[in-house]
């Protein structure tokens, strides 16, 4: 009797064994589900003396912060309120008639969210609607001869970006009115992005290819598009870092190509993956495959087509969560921007530690050149066995990237480059003036000696400079 309990004991520990040993590694492999909270979180209500309420945050009167924590510089302190729109954080503006900024204190490095808020009315000092002005931080120009105009009664232009700032400098918010007029803002939010929101290096996809684009973070990024593909819309009050995903309806080229999914389990976030911070379950947890009946070759796919600005760059993430799959390795597709193959035979299995339902995102540049639409294409893959063609798409955002003097704005007017406080902008109208006055020196000097002597100058053709990118 002894000798069998010997024998059966072995033969029930290790199966108990392997099945914890597994079930650990999954345990620890996925992230924990903890609130995100930012280092650097400063909410303004600007104009007003009263704090307010929006999804859940409140906002704090910009008047009655210390000035050790942020410094308000504008005279005169100008404010404006319309009594007749219902929120709070709106019925206030700060006015500006000079060049004024707000200085935020900064403690952690990193890229962080600005989030401008706009929502023009009339009131008795000032029609904000005729307001033009500009704004840049720390160097970058954000927006330029900015005129709300078209704006309606009680619309609001929420303007996003994402800067890096080292810890322990100041994020500096400058507004420049344009000549002969002045600029307003109803109020701000500077949050430090968790460390996974961007990553430093994405896939450069064009013409020649696909190569590296490095140093991502160091770029200034505007928010263009965020887009819940195949679900609803999510409101910042259902997303950690405050955010509205669109529906993606508007953008598909072709409808009935693709079919909605949704999926009521658990999303498995892991460790060293895509977070909540990145993207929420409401983004995941629903997509767009696609749709059977027309599937009939691997050249099959499904194209969203996103209005842009032409000669701009434009950083392209598109989310991927397999809520559709049975079982591992049955899905494979391609990925296409602008017509450009960005990435081939993409198996979700594989990139997810063979797991179904976590996410993965890819980031990609391009370069919108004379277009004014960027396409986003999922197809087939000759890896998909004929009975199993499928592609999946679950978010898409896109990011516009600052050009090479260091802007975001089409148009850069003189008064937006005015910031004190940056050592790339902020030298460029001195050397102008030096520049001039060399130039202007050396023209009568020349003119001079050619009186004097009789000699005919041939003036030097300098070298030609293109515009380069700041990192590729």
């Amino acid at each position: 009797m002894e000798s069998l309990q010997k024998l059966i004991i072995p033969r029930l520990f290790f199966p108990f064994f392997f099945f914890f040993f597994f079930f650990f590694i999954i345990i620890i492999n996925l992230q924990p589900s903890l609130p995100f909270s930012p280092t650097d979180h400063y909410l303004l209500n600007c104009g007003s003396h009263a704090n307010t309420i929006l999804d859940n945050r409140e906002f704090i009167a910009d008047t009655s912060i210390p000035r050790s924590i942020i410094k308000f510089s504008t005279n005169p302190k100008i404010s404006v309120q319309d009594r007749t729109n219902q929120s709070p954080l709106y019925s206030t503006a700060r006015v500006f008639t000079s060049p004024s900024r707000y200085e935020f204190q900064i403690k952690k490095s990193g890229t962080h969210l600005v989030r401008l808020h706009f929502s023009p009315f009339n009131s008795a000092k000032f029609n904000l609607f005729d307001a033009q002005f500009g704004v840049s931080v720390n160097g970058f120009t954000l927006l330029s001869n900015l005129d709300l105009k078209s704006n309606s009664s009680n619309s609001v232009d929420l303007k996003e970006f994402l800067i890096w700032v080292d810890g322990g400098r100041a994020l500096v918010v400058l507004f420049s009115p344009s000549k002969w007029s002045f600029g307003y803002v109803n109020a701000i939010e500077i949050i430090s992005a968790p460390e996974d929101l961007i990553g430093d290096t994405a896939r450069f996809v064009g013409s020649d290819g696909i190569g590296d684009f490095k140093l991502v973070t160091r770029q200034a990024l505007e928010s263009v598009y965020r887009i819940n593909v195949g679900g609803a819309l999510v409101t910042p009050f259902n997303d950690s870092l405050w955010r509205t995903w669109i529906p993606d309806d508007g953008f598909l080229k072709l409808k009935s190509a693709a079919k909605r999914v949704s999926f009521s389990g658990q999303i498995k976030y892991r460790l060293g993956g895509a977070s909540r911070e990145v993207a929420p379950d409401n983004v995941y947890n629903s997509a767009r495959v696609f749709n059977d009946s027309n599937v009939s070759s691997s050249n099959f796919n499904v194209t969203w087509v996103l209005p842009v600005k032409s000669g701009c760059r434009y950083l392209v993430r598109m989310h991927f969560c397999d809520i559709a799959s049975k079982a591992l390795n049955l899905l494979y597709f391609n990925v296409y921007i602008n017509g450009y193959l960005a990435y081939e035979d993409l198996d979700l299995s594989e990139l997810t530690d063979r797991l179904l339902a976590s996410p993965f995102y890819a980031d990609f540049v391009v370069d919108a050149g004379t277009s004014t639409v960027l396409d986003v294409s999922i197809g087939g893959s000759s890896l998909s066995s004929p009975d199993r063609i499928n592609g999946i798409l679950n978010g898409l955002e896109v990011w516009k990237l600052n050009s090479t003097i260091y802007s975001l704005s089409e148009t850069v007017s003189v008064d937006s480059v005015q910031d004190q406080h940056s050592g790339k902008i902020g030298l460029f109208m001195p050397a102008v003036a030096i520049m001039s006055f060399l130039v202007a020196a050396s023209l009568f000097m020349r003119r001079r000696f050619k009186l004097k002597d009789s000699l005919a100058w041939s003036s030097e053709s300098g070298s030609k400079h293109e515009n380069q990118p700041l990192v590729r």
